[in-house]
């Protein structure tokens, strides 16, 4: 997306034949990309983060069910 972006100012700048200074929006645009690869990998580690949690919840509740149960067959 950034390089289209950049490639549009650039048609822009012929096309109008003005000396536009393109560095100011390349910056923003390298920033922002930045920052979206930035979000992204905080996403991305709390979500491996929540999968993990979800797969030792769910391994704790068999094991608490298992336990409940056998307590529960002994005191027939």
């Amino acid at each position: 997306h950034i390089s289209h972006h950049f490639m549009e100012l650039c048609r822009i700048n012929e096309d109008q034949k003005v000396a536009l200074d393109l560095d100011p929006y390349v910056k923003k645009l390298l920033n922002a990309r930045r920052r979206v690869v930035l979000v992204n990998n905080i996403l991305q580690n709390a979500q491996e983060r929540l999968r993990r949690l979800n797969h030792s919840v769910a391994k704790e509740t068999v094991r608490r069910r298992a336990m409940l149960e056998a307590g529960g067959y002994q005191a027939k």
